[in-house]
């Protein structure tokens, strides 16, 4: 049985230590991580498939969705991107001890805001075993330890590919062990969320039952989004061939992904509303136009739709139904647009691009450990940025806060 609390405790102790590690030993063990997956993908694929019949077999007992078991798949194209990405990260500024500001409190009394890491993160996800490579790499990169749950549908592949990653810096001089490590049953994830005492962060990367179950189970801070109810509104200036383009990359490129878009606006005015709903159904899309449709995630090719009178009431729309996700408008009115995104409250907004950018590894962060929600800390795909902190260092040659207070002294407050 594992000792999750001892499993805890060693991540803390590696937590510590790993702040001390040089960008240039961070990165020598990206480096290797990424050839060490390269090297043994075909050993990563057979895990992968072992699992896959095993999730089918969940998907014809009713157990696991058709969308969750599309995401467990490795393929080619993911593997390229996965290992890519970890080259990525370890091309990036190296997010820690980066000083934020630097201010003159008075003379030979100096404050520096400097950024660390956050310590010891929880990470409990379904299906995705390209998590792991991406949410490790980001770790060691911002130098916090990670202890990852997956879902019993990915284990042999999560399995394999941590082995792999924790065989490679075994050989790194310098990585602490416990850095990394991985837990399995779901007794698990009850010990994780109640371990307030090493755990830093949780960071759910799943559907809205698991987010909404971790939030309300846990005293620790949580890192995520329950749903991902994405809108596109066609503006009536948009260009036809545009929309159907957008929309039906949106809609159809990866329908199991939390960016896909799920309710597509149309001003009424639009005339091209016909042309662009028929080219989507022409791709499989069943088109759904019930007020029951705005609250749900379809994770699957479906597509809620609506006519509003203008931006106005698209933005109100999205403001009322959205998840905070990701939303896109479609318009040649520049001034639209600027309303369109200074008002909708997401953590994306886009003009004239597909939702499907939403994405660390699309925004150059490398990889992410997640979309966020969130309005505080980190919100949108969170890389490296979203895994440090900061923390305030004053220097100074024995100043005392009475002279301060007496009037003895004043302060200066100049930044350098």
């Amino acid at each position: 049985m594992t000792d999750f609390i001892e499993i805890a405790k060693r991540a803390k102790k590696a937590s510590v230590k790993a702040q001390g590690l040089s960008a240039e030993v961070k990165n020598l063990g990206l480096v290797a991580v990424a050839k060490a997956i390269e090297e043994n993908k075909e050993k990563i694929f057979e895990a992968n498939k072992v699992d896959l019949e095993f999730a089918k077999e969940l998907v014809d007992k009713g157990e696991l969705t058709q969308s969750t078991f599309n995401r467990l798949k490795l393929d080619e194209n993911k593997m390229r991107d996965m290992v890519q990405g970890i080259y990525d990260i370890s091309k990036l500024e190296d997010p820690v001890n980066k000083t934020l500001l630097k201010r003159e409190l008075d003379e030979g009394l100096v404050l520096h805001k400097v950024s660390c890491p956050i310590g010891v993160l929880g990470i409990i996800f379904e299906a995705r075993p390209d998590v792991i490579s991406q949410i490790s790499a980001l770790a060691i990169k911002s130098s916090n330890a990670v202890i990852l749950k997956g879902g019993k549908e990915s284990k042999n592949t999560n399995k394999t590919i941590l082995e792999i990653i924790n065989l490679v810096l075994a050989t790194v001089d310098g990585f602490p062990d416990g850095l990394l490590s991985q837990v399995f049953s779901r007794d698990d994830v009850g010990e994780m969320l109640k371990a307030d005492k090493y755990i830093d962060l949780i960071i759910p990367r799943g559907g809205n039952s698991l987010v909404k179950f971790i939030k309300e189970n846990t005293k620790i801070p949580v890192l995520g989004h329950a749903d991902g109810i994405c809108h596109i509104f066609v503006d009536e200036t948009a260009d036809i061939e545009l929309a159907k383009r957008v929309v039906i990359d949106a809609k159809t490129q990866y329908p199991s992904a939390c960016n896909t878009v799920e309710t597509l606006l149309i001003h009424k005015s639009f005339g091209g509303a016909e042309e662009l709903l028929n080219a989507v159904k022409q791709t499989g899309v069943e088109l759904i136009f019930s007020p029951e449709s705005w609250h749900k995630e379809y994770s699957d090719l479906k597509l809620a739709v609506k006519y509003v009178e203008g931006v106005d009431e698209a933005i109100e729309h999205i403001n009322e139904y959205g998840s905070g996700h990701t939303e896109s408008i479609l318009t040649e009115n520049e001034d639209n647009a600027q309303k369109f995104m200074n008002l909708v409250d997401s953590a994306g907004v886009y003009h004239n691009v597909s939702t499907r950018f939403a994405d660390g590894f699309r925004y150059g962060f490398g990889a992410e450990v997640g979309i966020s929600t969130n309005k505080t800390h980190a919100r949108g795909p969170v890389g490296i940025d979203g895994l440090v902190i900061y923390k305030y260092k004053l220097i100074g040659s024995g100043q005392i806060v009475k002279d301060y207070a007496t009037g003895v002294k004043q302060f200066h407050h100049k930044d350098l």
